[in-house]
């Protein structure tokens, strides 16, 4: 009888260390997951699409058209898209003579989702040039600084446009505020910028910041609140793709349930189709030991990108891909340096080391870290490698220092960076 006792007190506190596990139901989620395909037309764009001819001039058909190729890529993952609304863009940069800048500026915006960064700078110098819409301008030239790695002329452009009262600045702070590792600072601006998006009623900005308020709970550990961004974000948009993915990422990562996280997926790609989805589809059945759905996966990963409209967009995940599948070091060591070309920051230098001890150059791989990464990033996963490379080089003490504040990001980091840690 005393051992019966014992066994459900045992039964007891084992089912509430469980239940106080679980975050997500998917009584909260399931209804968005049954989704239709997107509508990419409407009889107003198929009118302002005939409008537009080789030789046109019709500027006001070119904004709306490149509006709404942009809308459509946002809401189906498809890359054709965005190459369309380049090209309306990009002429309607070449006709305007009135109102260039705004153009411009949505052609930089367009780069930037390329990872064109640098054909990004140079659009929003155009719109510098042209003047009208200063404040938009700067807070571009921000955004653009921010993703080249040129940290110091980014803030200098953040200090332009401040005002405590405008959503833009705010959500520029929380960003400045991430990078440089103030993650409660960053929150505080962010709560601040969805005060005021629920104060517009703006239902665009009320999406970004619901969904970007989310990960920042995310990455801070308060995972009910980020579950709680997801869903608002959903019941704005149930076609919403981010959303489910980041609720997929809480089921997976904090969980650990690999086969729910896959079940969400599987949902959101049947209309919704991105190569990122499919590696962290790849990355689950890895963590659930089912190598076939992870070949599979990950073949979807290599079909989908080969399409020519993805560019440079995915050279860093090419390069992870490389180092971890195909083991074709030299071709991951190309891509690498064609990513800081692109994109010189402590990210891209990071796949660089990687690459580099990867290839048996441990000091090179030690140059890296030690001049192009610590002190100038706070990202777990890049002083993952980091980590990686001090150990290599037998810097013990740095390794250990790193792998205190490392093991504050598991659920940052996913599931299997957890062996990665515990092994520096």
């Amino acid at each position: 009888m005393k051992f019966l006792k014992t066994f459900l007190v045992f039964l007891l506190l084992t089912s509430c260390t469980q239940e106080d596990h679980l975050i997500t139901d998917p009584k909260d989620y399931t209804i968005y997951l049954k989704t239709e395909q997107p509508r990419t037309t409407s009889k107003y764009f198929q009118l302002w699409d005939s409008k537009i001819k080789t030789d046109s001039t019709q500027l006001f058909s070119f904004g709306h058209v490149a509006g709404e190729y942009s809308r459509y890529f946002k809401i189906t993952g498809d890359v054709n898209f965005l190459k369309k609304a380049e090209r309306a863009l990009t002429k309607a940069v070449e006709i305007a003579n009135i109102g260039k800048e705004s153009y411009a500026r949505a052609l930089a915006r367009n780069y930037i989702s390329q990872h064109r960064f640098r054909e990004a700078l140079a659009m929003a110098k155009l719109a510098e040039r042209a003047g009208g819409g200063k404040k938009d301008t700067q807070a571009l030239l921000f955004d653009v600084h921010m993703e080249l790695g040129n940290y110091q002329l980014a803030e200098n452009y953040l200090d332009s446009i401040k005002n405590m009262a405008d959503f833009g600045y705010l959500i520029r702070n929380a960003k400045w505020n991430d990078h440089e590792g103030n993650l409660d600072t960053t929150i505080r601006f962010m709560e601040m910028a969805l005060k005021r998006a629920e104060s517009t009623k703006n239902r665009n900005l009320l999406l970004w910041s619901y969904t970007n308020l989310a990960d920042y709970y995310g990455h801070a550990g308060r995972i009910q609140d980020s579950y709680h961004g997801y869903l608002k974000a959903l019941e704005l948009d149930s076609e919403n793709a981010y959303a489910k993915k980041g609720i997929a990422w809480i089921v997976f990562s904090y969980e650990k349930n690999g086969a729910e996280a896959l079940r969400i997926l599987d949902a959101v790609t049947e209309h919704y189709s991105a190569p990122d989805y499919y590696l962290l589809m790849a990355e689950i059945a890895q963590f659930m030991g089912d190598t076939k759905k992870m070949i599979a996966h990950m073949n979807d990963y290599k079909a989908l990108v080969q399409e020519p409209g993805y560019g440079d967009m995915y050279n860093a995940h090419h390069v992870e891909y490389h180092l971890g599948i195909t083991k074709k070091y030299d071709r991951a060591l190309k891509l690498a340096f064609k990513e800081i070309e692109n994109r010189p920051t402590p990210e891209s230098y990071g796949l660089l080391a990687k690459t580099y001890l990867k290839m048996g150059e441990k000091v090179k791989a030690l140059d890296l870290a030690e001049n192009k990464i610590m002190g100038k990033t706070y990202e777990p996963g890049i002083l993952l490698q980091a980590a990686q490379v001090f150990k290599a080089n037998h810097q013990y003490e740095k390794v250990d220092a790193l792998k205190k504040e490392l093991q504050q990001a598991f659920y940052e980091l996913g599931p299997l960076s957890k062996k990665e840690i515990e092994m520096l």
